[in-house]
């Protein structure tokens, strides 16, 4: 009777370790200054990114969280951004909180349908493990295991900003992304107060600046944001 070859048998915990490893992201710098954000992003547990649209900023954000995700090094991903319109408001918008929230955040959840495949990021909110809510409902949470991005953060007042950073657990990883040059809101921008503190107090934060150079969507982009700049727009 022959003898069945011995072989290494492969848990199905590492066999799909392994899966979720084949499917990562390629995260490419396509700048000096997109270079420096994918360090800050490996290597910070904070992370404030700076500068016009176009540069990456929420784009290597959420694909970081979404590598992070499949290696299973964090269990959630926390999208947020203060619920400030640009210029008039579509009034109240029917159906459950993600429902609502849902076009605010549609660039971040654009990227990570992308990466991750859209039964996955459809499977997580249902499950509770990709979240989407506005700053104004996270009073009293915690975030643990997490990696949480606050999108659009210039329109952070210093309210909203003490409640968000204050919530952050163990084990997780908190970007800040935004322009302070295009804040909506009245008040001091939190986000401004953030660098000012983090700097003061020597915060454990990692602090990115992209220039209007660093743009890297389009021709278009760049030419009307340099436009914009030099009108102080």
């Amino acid at each position: 009777m022959l003898e069945k070859p011995k072989g290494k048998r492969i848990s199905r915990y590492k066999k799909s370790s392994e899966e979720s490893i084949s499917k990562l992201v390629p995260l490419n710098a396509l700048n000096k200054n997109q270079e420096l954000y994918l360090k800050a992003l490996g290597n910070s547990r904070q992370v404030i990114v700076l500068g016009p649209s176009g540069t990456g900023k929420t784009y290597m954000a959420a694909s970081y969280a979404a590598n992070q995700y499949l290696m299973k090094s964090i269990n959630k991903i926390i999208i947020t951004r203060p619920a400030v319109s640009v210029g008039k408001s579509l009034g109240a918008l029917p159906g459950t909180l993600e429902e609502k929230f849902g076009p605010w955040l549609s660039p971040v959840l654009s990227v990570l349908e992308e990466q991750l495949g859209k039964g996955v990021v459809e499977t997580g909110i249902k499950n509770g493990n990709i979240v989407m809510a506005p700053l104004e409902y996270m009073r009293g949470s915690s975030f643990k295991d997490a990696f949480i991005l606050a999108d659009e953060a210039q329109n952070l007042d210093i309210a909203q900003f003490k409640m968000l950073v204050t919530r952050i657990g163990e084990n997780c990883q908190l970007v800040l992304n935004g322009d302070i040059r295009q804040s909506d809101i009245k008040e001091q921008s939190g986000l401004s107060k953030a660098i000012h503190l983090a700097k003061k107090y020597n915060i454990e934060a990692s602090v990115v600046e992209f220039q209007v150079e660093d743009i890297v969507r389009s021709d278009i982009c760049r030419q009307w944001v340099e436009a914009f700049y030099e009108e102080n727009l």
